[in-house]
């Protein structure tokens, strides 16, 4: 899945899912392995976002107009030669939608895991400014990767580098060799 549009180029990354489903870890990995620039959806967040989550409250379609935008125009930032990596939870398909407006090449990678699973998740990171009990809303926003949209589904319940190896496979990226890494670094 590397970008049509500029053959070879390294892809442009969508790491989604609700939150506590490990899109940070998983995106700045990821990013790693392909080499390319590495984005934290949590960084596009305006101070009133972040203060309204952090109350307790779901933000809405209009407060995260200019989140989307923001994380599209990295992604377009980053087209053809450079590539990049970025997580938004992306719930929706008008959020990807919104995106792809910007960066029509983006994957989307899809960290799913049940409520169960992503719960347990949440309670081992305290402090962050996403509270676990907006949970339940982002699942019952959350709409699968439809069939025509450029992704995938991969288990959160694997290790971090089985995620990574599982998404850099799907967009056909190789696994780096560790002796030529070596070569480079002389």
């Amino acid at each position: 899945m590397t970008d049509p549009t500029h053959p070879g180029a390294p892809p442009l990354v969508v790491v989604m899912g609700v939150s506590g489903s490990g899109k940070s870890t998983v995106g700045a990995a990821l990013g790693q392995r392909l080499r390319v620039p590495f984005g934290d959806a949590d960084d596009f967040h305006p101070p009133a976002n972040i203060a309204k989550m952090s109350a307790g409250h779901a933000l809405d379609d209009t407060d995260r107009e200019p989140w989307l935008e923001a994380i599209g125009a990295w992604l377009a930032e980053r087209a053809g030669a450079r590539g990049g990596v970025v997580t938004c939870s992306a719930l929706k398909r008008a959020y990807r939608d919104r995106i792809r407006e910007s960066a029509p090449t983006a994957v989307f990678v899809h960290l799913a895991g049940t409520r169960e699973v992503i719960a347990a998740r949440q309670a081992s990171r305290p402090g962050h400014f996403m509270p676990a009990s907006l949970l339940d809303s982002q699942f019952a926003t959350l709409e699968d990767l439809e069939p025509d949209e450029a992704g995938f589904v991969v288990d959160v319940r694997l290790s971090v580098d089985d995620l990574v190896d599982a998404a850099a496979a799907r967009l056909a990226v190789p696994t780096p060799d560790p002796s030529h890494e070596e070569e480079q670094d002389r």
